[in-house]
């Protein structure tokens, strides 16, 4: 089952008209929420933005991405910054061990930017987006807009890093799947 769904994802950037029921977009975030998290933090916050004036202002943040402006509903994953005093840069300094003195020395606001991947709001976004899918809810991620100017928009506590955006919608037009690289192209076992 989990397969078929797969198969079906695609971006969409041209969204109906048509409001997301409140429930679907509950089921959605219960997909986020239920997510695997490294030591079961779950460092992240789920901002669901449904007001066409907050969603214009983002997707004017997100360079001017007019395309945003047609989706109802984006979600905003929010990474929740970890502090130093918490061991916030010891899995990167022990990731890459060659590295220890620049990550130590390097300022805590580019080190927190630099390292939101390891708070792995993308697991909760797939998660989403399959289950958006599943009610013939299409969607894209957005990575590229100002960070900072989203977040504050927002009134993101200074803890809190609006990390991922994705933009949720029933297509206007037919979905088009593109074709992915073969199995036998991405894999090695053992040894490259």
């Amino acid at each position: 089952m989990i397969i078929e769904l797969l198969k079906k994802r695609c971006s969409v950037r041209n969204f109906a008209n048509e409001e997301i029921p409140y429930d679907i977009i509950k089921e959605i975030i219960e997909a986020g929420r239920l997510s695997p998290s490294g030591g079961n933090e779950q460092p992240w916050r789920f901002g669901v933005i449904r007001d066409k004036e907050l969603i214009n202002k983002i997707a004017d943040l997100a360079y001017n991405q007019s395309w945003i402006k047609s989706a109802p509903l984006l979600i905003v994953l929010c990474t929740v910054i970890v502090g130093d005093d918490r061991g916030g840069r010891d899995i990167q300094k022990r990731r890459f061990p060659r590295f220890n003195e620049e990550i130590e020395e390097m300022d805590k606001a580019l080190y927190s930017y630099l390292n939101l991947e390891e708070h792995q709001t993308k697991i909760p976004g797939t998660h989403m987006v399959i289950s958006a899918i599943e009610n013939g809810i299409y969607s894209t991620w957005i990575s590229y807009f100002d960070v900072e100017r989203v977040s504050r928009l927002l009134g993101l506590p200074s803890n809190h890093v609006a990390a991922e955006i994705i933009a949720f919608g029933y297509p206007e037009v037919e979905v088009r799947i593109r074709a992915k690289k073969e199995m036998e192209d991405l894999v090695f076992y053992n040894y490259y």
